[in-house]
């Protein structure tokens, strides 16, 4: 095999990912058109063992490890610390075929192109495939991501079980992975020189800019609380409004603060969400006396959320003087932005070419890449999504902008091997 200059006139081939990405975008497929490769499912498995065969017919070895995680690399006799590629095959229900697939089939595509091309490199490259990244029956989303960087453990996993009873012992199995052995998948930070990930965006920052390249500067940090309002039921008919302590008013008031709160911050990476709202009992003539909600923030930037919540206790503080409602609040996820690798932010900035354009963007949305940032240096490049829709039947890339960021993704490889020397 040949060294290779960084200054590389080598792409990847445009067809062969077309027809890649439209071959596993089958499998799953619905109704509705949409996918429903759920974790372990028989169409999850299914589009795993189309992966393997993929790789078979590289003639490349693979491994599948404890967490089930689909593990392949090109030939190389250095004893480097790999580069490694990677993403996610399941899907969430009736979800879209680019989601996580599109960063394992762009990985798949430019080891193919690196292998017929006669190329090698410095660092070994790898390409992995990681097991349950969404959310799933047994609720351990970025499964395989956390296994591999230590933040999951057998005694977190070893009771788990769906509603209906089925053990994630029996699933993972089913999959070629074992709950028992699962500390064997951890990676030590030695044994990964960095992990890249190709994701589409799932918003319209690159589509309204017209721009294929976004380079991801930080993974959105999630804050959520569990909020409980409690005031006191009475007859609806016969309380007179002065002499109510109506639950329901005092949520809807911090609703819709809550809401120009986050609709007013100078940053557009940083929004909010009531996911979740419940009224007690529940019946027209009662006042509601316990109303309860999920509130969420995301932000890029620790200190925009923190900002956000002071902005919230403001609410909470107003609200006590004009009602006396009781409010519960109980943190339930505390997740910190992760930054991505300064240096590979700026290997991705090079390697697009003058004529094209790249925009520096925060990812609004949790990846794999989240994780592996603890223990490697890691990046990621987002693809525009049409519409902005993600999640659903409609999902959709262009090929041209999934050409270009693969291209990228090719030649900051070949950048990154040197740098990392």
């Amino acid at each position: 095999m040949n060294k290779l200059s960084i200054n590389t006139s080598i792409n990847i081939n445009r067809e062969r990912l077309q027809f890649n990405i439209e071959e596993l975008g089958n499998i799953g497929l619905n109704e509705s058109h949409g996918l429903d490769r759920i974790t372990f499912s028989v169409d999850d498995l299914q589009a795993r063992q189309w992966f393997i065969n993929k790789i078979k017919e590289l003639k490349l070895d693979y491994q599948i490890d404890a967490a089930a995680n689909i593990w392949t690399s090109l030939p190389n006799t250095n004893e480097k610390a790999p580069i490694i590629i990677g993403s996610h095959l399941d899907t969430v229900p009736n979800g879209g075929r680019y989601d996580g697939a599109l960063g394992v089939l762009i990985g798949l595509e430019i080891l193919t192109t690196l292998l017929e091309n006669g190329i090698t490199t410095e660092h070994p490259i790898g390409l992995v495939s990681f097991t349950a990244e969404e959310p799933n029956p047994y609720n351990l989303s970025t499964f395989g991501s956390r296994v591999v960087t230590g933040k999951l453990k057998k005694s977190d996993i070893e009771h788990v079980q769906t509603k209906e009873g089925i053990s994630l012992k029996t699933a993972l199995a089913s999959a070629g992975g074992s709950v028992d052995a699962i500390e064997t998948a951890q990676k030590k930070p030695d044994e990964l020189a960095a992990f890249l990930e190709v994701h589409i965006e799932q918003g319209k920052r690159l589509l309204n800019q017209s721009i294929s390249t976004g380079i991801v500067t930080a993974i959105t940090g999630i804050y959520r609380e569990e909020i409980t309002f409690k005031g006191e039921a009475n007859h609806a008919g016969t309380t007179l409004m002065k002499e109510r302590n109506d639950a329901l008013v005092a949520a809807s008031k911090f609703v819709v603060a809550f809401e120009e709160i986050v609709r007013n911050h100078p940053s557009d990476e940083v929004v909010g969400t009531i996911g979740q709202f419940s009224i007690k009992p529940g019946a027209p003539n009662i006042i509601p006396n316990e109303v309860n909600l999920l509130m969420e923030i995301r932000g890029d930037k620790a200190e925009k959320i923190k900002e956000t919540l002071q902005q919230v206790e403001n609410v909470f503080a107003e609200l006590a003087n004009h009602q006396p409602i009781k409010v519960n609040r109980t943190n339930i996820l505390d997740q910190a932005p992760t930054e991505m690798d300064k240096r590979i932010i700026e290997t991705f900035k090079d390697a697009v070419p003058p004529e094209d354009k790249y925009l520096l963007l925060g990812s609004m949305a949790g990846h794999d890449a989240t994780h592996l940032a603890s223990i490697t240096k890691a990046g990621m490049l987002f693809v525009p999504s049409i519409d902005g829709k993600s999640h659903c039947p409609e999902e959709y890339s262009r090929i041209e902008d999934i050409e270009k960021v693969a291209n990228v993704l090719l030649q900051s490889i070949f950048k990154l091997d040197n740098l990392l020397n």
